[in-house]
């Protein structure tokens, strides 16, 4: 028995062996999918192995998810998530054949986009406490718009209203890309958006951003207040990026991986490539990882219940 473990451990020292396959559960292009292919640069690099990313988009993450939560726990495919692998539980109930936190091993978050909340030239507001008087003054009449139902961004907007104790018209969209167009034309209010997707409009003025949900202000918006300096303390919105594998892996070979994790977000070269995007690395690995999904699991579930939303 002895034996057989030892032939166990070195085979899994000799990690990794062959390439590894790194599912993405979006089309290329995006933030995920940058993050993803930012990492699998770096292991390759580190490990002297090739990590290949696999896109597989479709059924919001579902698909990819499943696919790894169905792979060999050999360390050998895994997922590069973002924060709504944590909301697969509150909206879904019958077409999930995973659990999106016991059928996986979290690795690490290795990066993180605050959320920010900006609105367009029709408001003319400059800053949180006005937008506040306004949709105080207007109780489910100023508009706010999302990506889509059951999304980050109308998470986001749900968890600042409930703060708040204030209302707004929810105008839902199928991707980001609309919303921006329509906020800076003046057909809709507002949007809390991550900082990538907005960034290059509100450095030109197009938009307006009124506070972060970020512990501390931005590097890339000193000017910008933090929710907690603009008056409404306690509200965090941010979007994690993240490693995980199928539930199972073994402990040296997750050790290897979160070594390689670790030292990717602290590279100096991931942080000059994530503030082009609006990102910044982020360092949480293993039970802290596990800890903070697990969260925003319960988080999430107990939203969704509030604004009885459902996707199934």
């Amino acid at each position: 028995m002895a034996a057989l473990a030892l032939c166990a451990s070195a085979a899994h020292a000799a990690y990794p062996e062959r390439p590894v396959r790194v599912v993405v559960g979006f089309s290329p292009g995006g933030p995920t999918d940058v993050v993803a292919r930012a990492f699998a640069s770096y292991a390759s690099q580190a490990t002297g192995q090739t990590f290949v990313v696999e896109n597989k988009p479709g059924a919001n993450t579902i698909l990819a998810a499943e696919a790894v939560a169905k792979a060999a726990p050999d360390g050998y495919t895994l997922l590069v998530g973002a924060t709504n692998h944590t909301m697969i539980p509150a909206l879904y109930s019958n077409r999930v054949k995973f659990d999106a936190l016991q059928s996986f091993t979290p690795v690490c978050a290795v990066a993180v986009s605050p959320t920010v909340l900006v609105v367009g030239p029709a408001l003319k507001v400059d800053s949180l406490g006005a937008f506040l008087a306004k949709v105080r003054a207007a109780p489910g009449r100023i508009t706010y718009a999302t990506p889509g139902t059951g999304s980050s961004g109308h998470f986001a907007t749900a968890e600042f209203l409930r703060l708040t104790h204030t209302s707004m018209n929810h105008i839902p969209y199928k991707g980001a890309a609309q919303v921006i167009s329509d906020l800076m034309g003046g057909q809709i209010d507002s949007s809390f958006a991550t900082l990538g997707s907005v960034l290059p409009q509100v450095a030109s003025g197009k938009l307006t951003a009124l506070a972060v949900a970020a512990p501390k202000r931005l590097p890339q918006l000193p000017q910008v207040p933090t929710f907690d300096e603009a008056g409404v303390q306690g509200y965090t919105a941010d979007a994690w990026y993240g490693v995980l594998a199928p539930a199972g892996l073994p402990q040296d070979v997750r050790a290897k991986l979160e070594q390689v994790a670790r030292d990717f977000a602290k590279a100096p070269a991931t942080a000059k490539s994530l503030d082009a995007l609006g990102m910044q690395p982020r360092e949480t690995c293993g039970d802290a990882f596990h800890a903070q999904l697990s969260g925003e699991i319960d988080t999430y579930r107990k939203l969704a219940d509030e604004l009885g939303l459902k996707a199934d």
